[in-house]
């Protein structure tokens, strides 16, 4: 998951302090996310707020750049912030409640004179993959008055011109539309290099950043300065009229698009507005000889055609969201408590903006990875891994979208070896496997670990589906990947894991596991392909691996790191599996004395990995304390994850790789692996069954 040459001692962190705790601002809701998320769709189009309040800082991309979005409110001629830090020396409508649901964002403010409440929603329903991968979110202001009299209102937005490039100083150009009842400005780079950058701290710099409100709420648009633009505002409520300013770069006054609303008189009644911010990157996906474009392009649409049908359909995504939200978070809540359901909630569109849905040349999904802030590989397996829980309850066809590529990769000619590959590439560069560099050897995979991956997660698929048909066409790769995990799997090699910032380790108990567990998981492929002797075959030789596992492993009261090392030990996030396919290969015994060891020895914000250092990942976390079958060892092992979400100082979209005595992030952000956390979920086959079924679109997905 990230290359093995980057190194970082735990030592480091525990030693130095970026800012006392003691100073951070206390929250206003009771749940402080690190970062909120506002504008949440793919690699590129991400945009956070790392405060407490929403006027607190600029808000961000994901990797921190400068993204800049601003909103004002006059109330009787005088001018407050809302949205924005900037001009500081304005007086803020203080923020009385955030609320982060999986699909929107809710700031409410107040003072004496006005309420206003500020949403920002990106419509990612999982069973409509046509609204899904619009890359849209919709901001709305709802604003009244609080002491029963009127109140003359202007409001104010703009988005920095940032949006669209990749480092400030490029040049970009703007367009002014008149859409079908829609006013729209655009703004993109003058050079437009479609796909043609790779790596991992970069931003888009090709396609076009629109933003688009309804003609009918009577808005003035324009472009320039945006510290001009909200100082004309601040003074007379009034923005300039828009005058082309030609190709400039962004930092020149970090040239903004903005509208304006007169809103006349606010009374108790709420007062209405909102905006649409979407982008259109053209083309999205470099995969081998393609271009592919984003999923949303098929049939030739394209931004000017689908911002009308955005808008008109503004009301009923409201309503569609809200009640998306309002039963995600009731059955979160009942498989894993408040706490868990606010954290899900938090990361909902984390995951999914850490991925990228497109269409192949038959208009099917397919859906890619990107590894944020850990090396910037695309499709990466022990990242698809991670992330397999939350597709996997949500959706059987973004599932299928994000294992096709590399099934597809493993099963052509420039796969040389007997085990599953670790990426596609370099994001946005689905070109062949990237991770090891130059000529790749065995030495740069982690074979058992990719291979148990793909085996375990295609399990998961046809046990919910019912059937194998996904996994049929590559089952001669399966079979020759089974035969690997044979050979090599019970006592693995000195080879790298998903943990891969640990180095390599021979004899790894925890990459045991999963290969006996993969190894009964294409026991259960094979049954429902009918290739019944295969199925008894490999679900015995997994039974007896599971027994010797258990002698070999156990160590008094736990299991060791690896079976040469005594006096140490692991987490076994890996046996969660054996739990949620129903495969009961190993002892619940032997489970619980695991789950009781831990609880025991973790610290303050968490159960490390290992005995070797403090720190830990979140996304393993909740798959180890999804063994637990009491709720009570549940919390035991999750309540420390969700203190250390309230106490990190680092204001970031939340990481999966920090210190468990200090709450510091070692690295990692924004990643596809945060989708992990909604594996407690899978736990109750009910509500598992419930939300698969519902994630199918079935209108415009080919099953198979």
């Amino acid at each position: 998951m990230m290359k093995r040459a980057i190194l970082i001692l735990s030592g480091l962190f525990l030693a130095v302090s970026l800012f006392s705790q003691q100073d951070q601002k206390k929250t206003v809701a009771g749940f402080r996310p690190p970062s909120v998320p506002l504008v949440t769709h793919d690699p590129y189009f991400s945009i956070w707020s790392p405060a407490d309040h929403l006027y607190d800082a600029e808000t961000v991309h994901w990797t921190g750049k400068r993204q800049a979005l601003h909103s004002l409110v006059r109330i009787d001629g005088k001018t407050y912030r809302l949205m924005g830090s900037k001009p500081s020396n304005l007086e803020p409508v203080n923020q009385t409640e955030l609320v982060v649901n999986p699909t929107q964002t809710i700031y409410k403010f107040a003072n004496n004179l006005v309420r206003i409440e500020l949403i920002f929603t990106s419509p990612a329903l999982p069973s409509d993959l046509d609204i899904l991968s619009r890359p849209l979110t919709y901001i709305t202001w709802n604003i009244s008055s609080a002491d029963g009299k009127s109140h003359t209102a202007e409001l104010y937005f703009d988005c920095s011109g940032e949006v669209a490039v990749d480092q400030a100083d490029q040049q970009v150009i703007w367009e002014v539309n008149d859409l079908n009842g829609l006013k729209a400005i655009k703004v993109g780079s003058v050079d437009q290099p479609v796909l043609q950058k790779k790596g991992d701290d970069l931003r888009i710099d090709w396609g076009y950043g629109w933003l688009a409100v309804p003609t009918g709420q009577n808005p003035e648009r324009t472009v320039g300065p945006g510290e001009q633009l909200r100082k004309a505002f601040s003074t007379d409520g009034k923005i300039p009229a828009f005058q082309d300013p030609g190709a400039r770069a962004v930092k020149d006054g970090f040239y903004s698009m903005a509208v304006r609303w007169d809103l006349g008189s606010i009374t108790s009644k709420s007062t209405t507005r909102w905006a649409m911010l979407a982008y259109d990157d053209l083309f999205s996906i470099r995969y081998f000889e393609d271009y592919l474009r984003p999923y949303w392009r098929r049939n030739g649409m394209n931004m000017e055609y689908l911002l009308p049908i955005a808008a008109s359909g503004y009301q009923s995504l409201m309503d569609r969201c809200q009640a998306f939200d309002q039963k995600l978070t009731q059955d979160l809540t009942q498989v894993g408590g408040e706490k868990y359901a606010r954290v899900t909630s938090l990361v909902y569109r984390e995951c999914l903006a850490a991925h990228k849905i497109t269409a192949d040349q038959k208009g099917q999904p397919l859906m890619f990875a990107k590894e944020n802030f850990s090396n910037g590989c695309i499709a990466t397996v022990d990242v698809i891994y991670p992330a397999g829980p939350f597709f996997l309850l949500f959706s059987p066809a973004l599932t299928k979208a994000m294992l096709k590529p590399i099934l597809d990769y493993s099963a052509s000619s420039r796969w040389k070896f007997p085990f599953a590959p670790h990426d596609l590439g370099t994001y946005p560069h689905a070109i062949g496997q990237a991770y090891g560099g130059g000529e790749l050897t065995e030495e740069d995979q982690m074979p058992v670990e990719e291979t148990g991956n793909i085996i375990i997660l295609l399990a998961a698929l046809a046990k919910e589906e019912g059937n194998a048909n996904f996994s049929k066409p590559y089952l001669p790769l399966l079979d020759k990947w089974a035969k690997y995990l044979l050979s090599k799997g019970f006592d693995p090699e000195n080879q790298l894991c998903t943990d891969d910032f640990a180095g390599h380790l021979a004899h790894n108990i925890n990459l045991s596991a999963k290969a006996i567990v993969a190894l009964a998981s294409y026991a259960q492929i094979c049954s429902l392909s009918g290739k019944t002797d295969e199925s008894k075959t490999y679900r015995k030789q997994a039974e007896e691996y599971a027994a010797k596992w258990v002698s070999q492993a156990t160590e008094g009261d736990h299991t060791r790191l690896a079976y040469d090392q005594p006096g140490t030990w692991s987490q076994k996030y890996n046996l969660v599996w054996d739990k949620l396919l129903n495969l009961n290969l190993f002892p619940k015994s032997v489970i619980q004395k695991e789950i009781d060891y831990y609880i025991k020895i973790q610290g303050p914000y968490g159960l490390p990995l290992d005995n070797r250092e403090r720190w830990t990942k979140t996304d393993w976390i909740l798959w180890t304390s999804t063994l637990a079958d009491k709720s009570s060892d549940f919390d035991a092992l999750f309540n420390p994850v969700y203190n250390f979400i309230q106490a990190t100082p680092q204001r970031v979209p939340l990481t999966d790789w920090y210190i468990v005595d200090n709450a510091y992030k070692v690295g990692f952000q924004a990643r596809p692996v945060i989708g992990g956390l909604f594996i407690k979920m899978l736990s109750d086959q009910n509500l598992w069954s419930k939300w698969f079924k519902q994630g199918e679109d079935m209108k415009s997905i080919k099953q198979d």
